[in-house]
């Protein structure tokens, strides 16, 4: 090509660019991989006491292909100056348009087309503090402001501009500017502080390894930050690793219980792992408000502040999550943190193996706590939503950031943790074991996909396409697998017969012919007590003979509950196991017990059998085990019961069913009794007290609420049972209607022990009287409680007939506005379920849709919450019409 020719072919290159940049569509979805930031400079300047906080981002950004344009993420934020600085040369100035304000994804214009090389972006802006828990946001505590951040799933762009997807994983260098008398923490260890000049300073932190935006965590205020046990040395991880706890000022005394737990906890991980704590640091901060439960970020890990502000007078269940969620957040510095999901879709690559980690850890540090039964009851949990044919997949596709917000649910916790589960016990725990290694060392401060994860088991296995089919068959297809079973004599020998198909209760419209690739493992009954029989179904039928069964026997169909199946049994199998409960485990128990009740909700038994089959339940020493069936009474009683009659013999039920135990635990604290004792307790009270109302029960209740009460304006917390609080407030709430509930309104903000907050929120939950229902729902509106607290009064009041629902329906319509602004955008798709709290008419589905409809368009993950509350009203609806409570009176 001629010299004279290079100019003009630069000029039409130009255009080319500029016209396919006017063509070019605001992305939708993830970002271009043609502009990828290599690291970060975040350097802010942060006083909790404004309204607003500033900053500039620096992002080395590698651009492999021509562009005069790069797409970025930022949202609300007040841009003042943006540069490029192209090939090591002088920073130009360039320009940042907001492309889309809803979903926060941004333009920057360079002012000319530059070619692949790397970039120096630096954006200089300033932001308001988040008003929603998102972001950067703040919250005032006992008069104190205090900043902190966040940034899972999508909201590290509040915070700063950057490439907000778990993919873009890059080193940070955070610097934070602020007053001098308040605290600044951040993901990695502070190595240098100076003055900044006019009562502030400046603190920079060591540069982090490769994170996503979404880990990326700091806090400021006048926190209490107290040094725990240091976590020392180990095979995997050189030298003593620094432990800290932040907590609001004055608070700081009480995080020593859960500082001195966390040792142990890491330990245990870097053991299982073979791979040391990476960060070089762990800081647990207790958030005086939060959106989540806990959060993961690397090195400063955030939680709910009752999870970490302890002592020995707190409520077990209290102490016992907190030693739970810790194990369950530390176990994402290795899945999560150290390896990361390439995009939201491998959700479950981060929080299924959290939770599956977590109960590996609680059971071999606290075996007492029975993870085992936490494990069944999980899955099962996740099974009533699974059984909706508007469920997810456990890995299901990105189609907006709505999908992204709803992915945080049962699917993606206790479901995955149950699959995850089911085939560590198919190759063996070892293997497994081998597997995770191998998957930890291959992806370690990258990223991975399901693919990576399954292919490094079946490796660690040896095993073949067929085991990786079923892996895939439960992640990429969503329900839950029936497995029928038939026992049969093939020649003399004990044959099962298998079926599998999706499970679908009554009023159900899905497809039930549905298969996966199930590891079916029974246990079953031999002369010499039992044996064990597996198989890989992955036909819609098959079999596995019984070596040794004996003729007439009982069989579980799922041994030890390993398996995410729900299993069906013929009357004579069903008769046959439970007249042999005690022979199965504890874990068993509790798959029979799901199996009942998959019977009843199948209309296959009716309430008087399905009590029937239950009551063995109840006489387990094993509370868990004991308790499980609770929650069908309490479904039958709210629900199902319509005359007095009905309603009185499950009241007896109940009564013969549990109240011996309630009388043998007492109602106070007996010295040296096992933490399983003072869970049944309280277990026991909420239940025969405020659902059964069984006089006796609340008459003790009672004494202990009002003894809370009698304190006047300063409630006396230390009268009563802490683990009965929020039972005993409840009856006192029923007993006395509005003096205790003006009382317990009036007290809540001048309390700041967020056990004692949760406990009056939770008995003002339990208000019956519909006029107070309502002034209890709208106080939750008010500044008085925390947006993260909303959560226990918005769907206050009875709910058990339809008179009760309309009132709480009237109300929610008409607040909605105020219930939407303040709840934020995260929790928004969940709006609709609790719009629908109760709800189990067809009418009732039709007035859900007809509000929401119109209004989905606001409300990322709404559709999905739509569809699962309207069919949830329909299955409802269904059970209720084939199920005859006659059953229920002899």
């Amino acid at each position: 090509m001629p010299r004279l020719a290079r100019p003009l072919l630069t000029l039409a290159l130009a255009a080319c660019c500029a016209s396919a940049h006017a063509a070019e569509q605001t992305p939708t979805g993830r970002l271009p991989t043609w502009a990828q930031p290599q690291d970060y400079a975040l350097d802010l300047k942060i006083d909790p006491a404004q309204d607003t906080f500033s900053g500039t981002t620096t992002i080395k950004v590698k651009l492999t292909q021509a562009s005069d344009h790069l797409w970025i993420d930022g949202k609300e934020l007040t841009v003042d100056k943006v540069t490029v600085a192209a090939g090591g040369g002088r920073p130009k100035p360039a320009r940042y348009v907001q492309a889309d304000e809803k979903t926060g994804v941004a333009r920057i214009d360079f002012g000319t087309t530059l070619q692949p090389q790397d970039l120096v972006l630096t954006i200089a802006y300033s932001a308001p503090f988040n008003g929603e828990l998102e972001g950067l946001y703040k919250v005032t505590y006992e008069g104190k402001p205090y900043a902190m951040t966040q940034m899972e799933p999508i909201s590290a762009r509040f915070a700063f501009p950057s490439f907000d997807e778990p993919s873009f994983k890059t080193p940070y260098d955070i610097r934070l500017t602020i007053p001098a008398d308040l605290q600044g923490v951040a993901n990695t260890a502070q190595i240098k502080q100076t003055p900044a000049g006019k009562g502030f300073k400046t603190l920079t932190f060591s540069r982090t390894l490769p994170l996503p935006t979404y880990l990326v965590a700091f806090a400021v205020g006048p926190w209490d930050v107290v040094d725990g046990p240091g976590i020392t040395a180990t095979p995997q991880r050189a030298g003593t690793l620094p432990l800290r706890g932040v907590a609001p000022h004055g608070k700081g005394p009480r995080m020593k219980i859960a500082l001195d737990s966390t040792p142990v906890i890491i330990h245990t991980l870097e053991d299982y792992y073979d791979f040391g704590y990476p960060w070089d640091k762990l800081d647990q901060l207790a958030a005086p408000d939060f959106s989540a439960g806990a959060m993961e970020n690397a090195g400063l890990v955030t939680y709910r502040d009752f999870l970490l502000l302890l002592d020995e007078d707190s409520a077990t269940r209290y102490k016992r999550a907190s030693f739970n969620v810790i194990a369950h957040e530390l176990a994402h510095q290795w899945t999560g943190d150290t390896v990361t999901m390439a995009w939201w879709d491998d959700l479950w690559l981060n929080e299924s193996f959290a939770t599956w980690m977590q109960q590996k850890v609680t059971m071999k540090v606290h075996p007492e706590y029975r993870a085992d039964l936490d494990r069944v009851l999980g899955a099962q949990g996740a099974m009533s939503g699974d059984g909706l044919v508007a469920t997810r997949k456990i890995r299901q596709e990105i189609t907006g950031n709505g999908d992204i917000e709803n992915a945080f649910d049962g699917i993606t916790y206790q479901k995955g943790a149950s699959v995850l589960g089911m085939f560590e016990s198919y190759v063996g725990q070892d293997v497994f074991q081998k597997g995770m290694r191998q998957y930890i060392q291959d992806h370690k401060f990258a990223n991975a996909t399901a693919d990576d994860l399954v292919s490094a088991i079946a490796t660690a296995a040896g095993k073949g396409p067929e085991f990786t089919a079923a892996f895939n068959s439960f992640l990429d297809q969503p329900g839950v697998p029936y497995v029928h079973t038939e026992v049969t004599d093939a020649k003399g020998q004990v044959v099962l017969k298998l079926t599998q198909k999706r499970y679908l209760p009554l009023g159900s419209t899905g497809d039930p012919a549905k298969t996966w690739g199930v590891p079916v493992c029974v246990r079953y009954q031999t002369t010499a007590g039992s044996d064990n029989a597996c198989t890989l179904l992955t036909a819609a039928s098959g079999q596995l003979a019984l070596p040794g069964a004996q003729k007439g026997g009982w069989v579980m169909p799922n041994a030890g509950a390993a398996g995410y199946y729900r299993i069906g049994l013929d009357a004579t199998a069903l008769k046959t196991l439970t007249a042999n409960l005690p022979q199965l485990s504890d874990t068993e128990q509790l798959a029979y017990n799901d199996g009942v009740d998959a019977s009843f909700r199948l209309g296959e038994i009716n309430p008087a059998q399905l009590l029937a089959a239950l009551k063995p339940l109840t006489a387990s020493k094993v509370p868990e085990v004991a308790d499980k069936p609770i929650g069908n009474v309490s479904w039958l009683y709210h629900s199902l019961a319509r005359t007095d009659a009905q309603r009185a013999a499950l009241s007896t039920w109940a009564q013969q069913a549990y109240l011996p135990r309630m009388q043998q635990l007492g109602y106070v604290r007996k010295d040296g009794e096992e933490g399983s004792d003072a869970l049944q307790r309280a277990e026991l009270a909420g239940f025969l007290g405020l659902t059964m109302k069984v006089p006796a029960v609340r008459a003790e209740l009672l004494k202990q609420g009002d003894a809370v009460l009698a304190g006047g304006k300063t409630l006396a917390f230390d009268q009563p049972n802490p683990d009965l609080l929020q039972s005993a407030l409840g009856v006192s709430v029923q007993e006395h209607g509005a003096a205790a509930v003006d009382q317990l309104m009036a007290a809540l903000p001048g309390v700041i022990d967020p056990a004692h907050r949760n406990a009056m929120l939770g008995a003002l939950a339990s208000v019956e009287d519909p006029a107070l229902a309502a002034k209890v729902r709208s106080f939750g509106l008010s500044k008085d409680v925390k947006v993260g607290e909303m959560r226990y009064v918005l769907t206050a009041g009875e709910r058990a007939t339809l008179a009760d629902r309309d009132a709480q329906w009237n109300w929610f319509t008409a607040n909605y506005q105020a219930i939407h602004d303040r709840i934020g955008a995260f929790a928004g798709g969940s709006l609709p379920r609790i719009a629908a709290a109760g709800a189990c008419t067809p009418a009732e589905s039709e007035r859900l849709q007809a509000f929401f409809e119109p209004r989905l368009k606001d409300l990322p993950g709404a559709v999905r919450g739509l569809q699962q509350a309207r069919e949830s009203i329909a299955l409802c609806s269904a059970l209720t019409a084939r199920q005859d409570p006659a059953t229920l009176v002899k």
